[in-house]
């Protein structure tokens, strides 16, 4: 069974996660059958190797990381591999990928367009 986690960067303030959580609730209610997570880098739980651990206690095998980041900047090419290369040290029974970063797709570059129209208008 396949998984998602939604990983962003964390931060201080409880209310930053706000986004990602209601990020979680559209995507269960969208596909129930694919179990969704969110995950952070620091300042914020559960790590992504605390969200992996809970999908391996789970028995899923497959497991997406899609990082909620504008860019690839310095946390994606360089933290982010490493994480992820101890996670699967750490699980060897689940298969990990990852995305680009969020910010990169034309899509969601596109909806930010339609976004800042709507406010403009």
């Amino acid at each position: 069974m396949k998984a998602v986690i939604f990983f962003g960067h964390g931060a201080r303030d409880i209310r930053w996660r706000e986004p990602f959580d209601r990020l979680v609730h559209l995507w269960t209610s969208q596909s129930p059958d694919i179990h969704a997570k969110v995950a952070f880098l620091e300042l914020m739980s559960p790590s992504l190797p605390e969200a992996i651990a809970e999908y391996s206690a789970m028995g899923l095998v497959d497991v997406v990381v899609i990082p909620v980041f504008f860019g690839q900047g310095g946390h994606l090419r360089k933290d982010l591999p490493v994480i992820l290369d101890d996670c699967r040290a750490q699980f060897p029974e689940i298969k990990l990928s990852t995305s680009l970063a969020v910010g990169e797709s034309d899509e969601v570059l596109q909806s930010i367009i339609h976004f800042t129209k709507a406010q403009i208008i």
